[in-house]
């Protein structure tokens, strides 16, 4: 049975190789998608796998009686910026011998000396240093090796000083060895849970590619099937020949898709997951995953096959006289209207925030099961609309089978739904989202500079210097962040707020109204301004502010108080030459450019840790939410181009099996441009209805969401541009491959061909 199996499909005429081919096609392209989605897991495990030397937290020094017998070494750990790119930077002395080692250096670099990763080596090169590299001292004497970096972008550096110097720093701790962890502990499970929702997206268009395609021609096998069991063949023997049939073409194509992912590797390992390019060996699948590629989907083409012809196992004559299918019940667009409605309750009952989180966890649930229950409801319910206001004899034979037969007409496009909806609302929440994010504080605090001076801060003689010397630049404002000796304990502004830790002068806050205003009269006051520094989150500000008010408690004076941090306003795009337009204007921009970059590099000198204006941090978070969105309209666009295989794959089957009725409408005069309109509107119409509602449901659940988040400075958006195009592309895409099947219809209706078995 097995070779009659293959001799069935490698040798049984040009209809068998057509099929063959068709099959492999669609299989490859499934392939294909599946190993990109597992290279790109593969790279962000090993990325995260690597050791964590940055995650080392060591002891907090007990003394600094350094000698030449002491062990391990003392750390600094703390993150830089440059032009909104981020710096990790270790300050790192040998206390004895046996120091750690940072992974992928040979040597800590000694004193006077630092390394740094390729990267960030050949920025150094292409800045002046005023804004850059005289933020560490000494020359560059290294490479930071590969073990030590996430990626090939990463700006990585590791300083050598003198013990002393370390110490010095705010934040040091003494480090014997180096942790082992792994890294994205804080996001590993959201990039996870990212690349899980990924795949079933595309996983589910995937089943249904490999399971249309293994379904080509399916009515004409039953046929031969079922006449192979009149002449005596037993169930067992037809299950064989239909696996071997279906396996053989799965696995020509599951070859082809292995063959075609190099190709497309390159491409592949440019895609920033985590907002930075992975190394290209990484990104590749693991010896085994071919292998279970390899042997799965035959397998599952396998059973397919099984699952199609288990009505000729039953019944040899049962492909001769077929039933016909019950039409879909309305039922099916109950758990869609239900979602739809648990998302809308609160919005139209004018309750604003008040979506709980578990309402909506169930609500988007009802609506992705109802996406794909109410499809072939939607898909009849549109064919005998299409049937009733149209005239035309392509679109009546068309909507003619669509309502016959919805169930299958939909089959082929139902994977892309889940991915289409879940595209448009994530398109539909970031620019919601991001927008709020920038407009923080009514756009008070876009440029101004956030420097927390770590543990302690400076000393009151350091931190005037520091003052001086930030004040001397030009349209460069300050507001000192002062420590208090102790938190005032009966002093807060909400019930539940902590007391406050800092307190600013009055005459410095007035230049940053939005933070707060001080008590008539005070000359200094009291609130938790530190809070500001340290928000990853600009729209957190928003909940936060003021951080003091007219009832907040003075300060007598800040003499004498450590300097914490300080918010440096950036005002030279705004005060210098503002009259000046054109040349004049791009000039003030990029002074105001280098400006904050030297600004910075005073800073790293006084052991500032992470230096960010509020439009850099904004900007951070925007593009994470841009890679996420961007990632959600990749795998839209994968979706439709998969639908539209599905569609190829279903259009070649179709024609194989409606070759004589088709024949016959030639034969009796039909154009045949009336039976290629006939098939594009049989493959279209499910296509596009299916996109059209599952983005109108992606819609629909944007904006409750958005604000059920509870956002003060985000409205709801509709999405870019880039899903406009991202999706018609797609749409068109698909299209066009559905095209590129036509012309088999006028070769295979020739009335010269009109010999039926």
């Amino acid at each position: 049975m097995i070779a009659l199996g293959l001799r069935l499909s490698l040798r049984g005429g040009g209809e068998a190789v057509a099929r063959l081919a068709l099959i492999g096609a669609g299989v490859a392209a499934g392939v294909t998608v599946l190993l990109v989605t597992l290279s790109l897991f593969n790279a962000f495990q090993a990325t995260s796998a690597r050791p964590c030397w940055e995650c080392t937290t060591g002891t907090a020094p007990s003394g600094w009686a350094l000698d030449a017998t002491a062990d391990g070494a003392l750390w600094n750990y703390r993150e830089d910026y440059y032009a909104g790119q981020s710096i990790k930077r270790l300050d790192a002395a040998a206390l004895g011998p046996r120091a750690p080692v940072v992974p992928g250096l040979a040597r800590m670099p000694a004193p006077g000396q630092y390394y740094a990763s390729p990267a960030l080596a050949r920025l150094l090169a292409s800045v002046p240093p005023e804004q850059l590299g005289d933020r560490f001292p000494g020359t560059l004497g290294g490479t930071v090796g590969r073990a030590a970096l996430s990626g090939p972008d990463e700006l990585t550096v590791v300083v050598g000083r003198k013990p002393l110097e370390v110490a010095a720093l705010a934040g040091t701790r003494q480090v014997d060895t180096v942790e082992t962890g792994t890294g994205y502990d804080d996001f590993g499970d959201i990039y996870r849970f990212g690349f899980a929702v990924a795949a079933i997206g595309l996983f589910v268009p995937l089943l249904v590619l490999v399971g249309a395609a293994t379904r080509l021609s399916a009515a004409r096998r039953e046929a031969r099937f079922a006449a192979i069991r009149l002449v005596g063949a037993t169930s067992r023997q037809i299950s064989v020949i239909a696996a071997v049939d279906a396996a053989i073409g799965a696995f020509l194509g599951a070859l082809l898709g292995v063959a075609l992912f190099p190709l497309v590797r390159p491409a592949v390992a440019d895609v920033r997951i985590t907002g930075a390019r992975f190394f290209l060996d990484l990104v590749a699948p693991a010896p085994w995953q071919y292998a279970a590629v390899l042997v799965c989907v035959p397998l599952l083409a396998g059973c397919s096959a099984l699952w199609s012809l288990r009505r000729v196992r039953v019944s040899p004559l049962g492909t001769v006289k077929k039933a016909a299918p019950r039409p879909p019940r309305v039922w099916r667009v109950i758990p869609l209207l239900a979602g739809l409605g648990l998302f809308a309750g609160p919005v139209f009952r004018g309750e604003g925030h008040k979506l709980d989180e578990g309402v909506a966890g169930a609500a988007l649930a009802l609506v992705m099961v109802g996406l794909v229950l109410a499809g072939p409801w939607l898909t009849m319910l549109a064919a005998r609309l299409a049937a009733r206001v149209t005239g035309g004899a392509a679109t009546l034979l068309a909507s003619q089978r669509l309502a016959a037969d919805p169930r299958g007409a939909f089959r082929s496009v139902s994977g892309l739904v889940l991915a289409v909806f879940l595209g448009t609302a994530i398109s539909g929440i970031v620019p919601a989202v991001v927008s709020g994010q920038q407009a923080v504080a009514g756009g008070a605090l876009t440029g101004v500079l956030r420097a927390p001076l770590g543990l302690g801060g400076l000393p009151p003689r350091e931190g005037a210097e520091l003052l001086d010397r930030l004040r001397s630049y030009p349209g460069v404002g300050v507001l000192p962040v002062y420590a208090l000796a102790e938190p005032a304990e009966n002093h807060v502004i909400s019930p539940d707020g902590p007391p406050p830790t800092t307190a600013v002068e009055c005459a410095e806050l007035a230049r940053i109204p939005v933070l707060g205003t001080c008590p008539a009269g005070a000359r200094a006051v009291m609130g938790n301004f530190e809070r500001v520094m340290g928000l990853d989150n600009p729209l957190t500000v928003d909940r936060i502010l003021p951080l003091s008010g007219p009832s907040s408690r003075p300060v007598s004076t800040t003499t004498g108080l450590s300097l914490a941090a300080v918010l440096v306003r950036l005002d030279a795009t705004n005060s210098a030459d503002e009259s000046s337009a054109g040349a004049g204007a791009g000039r003030t921009e990029a002074d105001g450019a280098a400006t904050l970059e030297r600004v910075r590099t005073l800073l790293a000198r006084y052991g500032a840790d992470a230096p960010m204006t509020f439009a850099e941090v904004a900007q951070t978070r925007a593009t994470l939410f841009t890679q996420v969105e961007n990632i959600a309209l990749g795998m839209v666009a994968l979706t439709l181009l998969t639908g539209g295989c599905s569609l190829v794959v279903a259009v070649g089957g179709g024609l194989m099996e409606r070759r004589q009725p088709f024949t016959l409408l030639r034969l009796a005069g039909t154009p045949a441009r009336t039976l290629a309109s006939v098939v594009l509107l049989e493959s279209a119409l499910p296509l596009v209805l299916a996109a059209a509602v599952a983005a109108a449901a992606g819609f629909g659940v944007a904006g409750p969401l958005i604000d059920g988040l509870a956002m003060k400075s985000a409205s709801p958006a509709l999405p870019g541009p880039v899903y406009f195009a991202t999706a018609g592309a797609g749409l068109a895409a698909s299209l066009l491959v559905i095209l590129m099947v036509l012309p088999l219809l006028r070769h295979m209706t020739a009335p010269d061909n009109a010999r039926f078995e």
